[in-house]
């Protein structure tokens, strides 16, 4: 890549992203650097462990760091832990745009861990309303709820759990991820977000999901999904990442 790119990656897994990511946090802002990014966010799985190290090593190259979380939310409510539902809620990534916001992140990361914990860390949608001040939301991956909302038939449904966050945050304060990681799941999903925006009054945002720093990096971080799901390189339908 010749130039400056006017991008800012919003959704980012360092290696405290745990048996997931892989990216250093150092090797990670030098490549943004190099890129000509002015700025970057760091959205751990339910944590903050990398904050601190991601706030100071940024600084030092002069790049504005942008603190978030990918958390978990609850199927039902987060005191709820029992049964299969309960062990896979949905993703939704969480930006801090100031010192409310960042406190906000670490209440709901704190009550998650201290309150929510079934098999992840969760919140549900009652404790993030009163802890969205300061905060930006974005509808996730393919397991965010929303994206989840968009696997059925049910088009009202989709509009009402879009809403129900819009409601959260305001209008203004959540987006819609738009990715393209080369799955033809994601690509349909993508093109029900373009339907569903202009309907429900939210606006779209661009991201990928990154997991690694460089592409030589595919093997290693295939091998470390498959430490963290307890597989083998050989295992058929194992978790993979589309590394095309």
């Amino acid at each position: 890549m010749s130039g400056p790119v006017d991008f800012t990656h919003l959704h980012v897994h360092s290696e405290y992203s745990l048996l997931d990511g892989m990216g250093k946090i150092a090797p990670l802002l030098d490549e943004t650097q190099r890129l000509g990014m002015d700025s970057i966010a760091i959205t751990d799985h339910g944590s903050l462990y990398g904050s601190i190290e991601f706030v100071q090593e940024a600084n030092k190259r002069g790049i504005k760091p942008i603190i978030g979380v990918e958390t978990y939310v609850a199927r039902r409510g987060m005191h709820d832990k029992e049964g299969r539902a309960d062990q896979q809620p949905f993703h939704l990534v969480l930006l801090a745009t100031d010192d409310v916001g960042y406190r906000n992140l670490c209440r709901l990361v704190t009550d998650a861990h201290l309150d929510g914990m079934y098999y992840k860390p969760r919140i549900d949608l009652d404790l993030l309303a009163k802890h969205s001040a300061g905060l930006i939301g974005l509808s996730a991956c393919l397991n965010g709820e929303v994206a989840r909302s968009l696997e059925g038939d049910d088009w009202n449904f989709a509009v009402q759990t879009a809403g129900r966050y819009g409601d959260i945050f305001g209008k203004d304060r959540f987006y819609l991820e738009v990715q393209d990681h080369g799955l033809p799941e994601q690509r349909a999903l993508n093109e029900k977000l373009f339907r569903l925006a202009p309907e429900v009054g939210l606006p779209l945002v661009l991201t990928n999901d990154l997991h690694y720093v460089h592409e030589t990096q595919v093997e290693a971080h295939d091998v470390l999904l498959c430490i963290g799901t307890a597989s083998n390189l050989e295992t058929p339908n194992r978790m993979r990442f589309n590394s095309g």
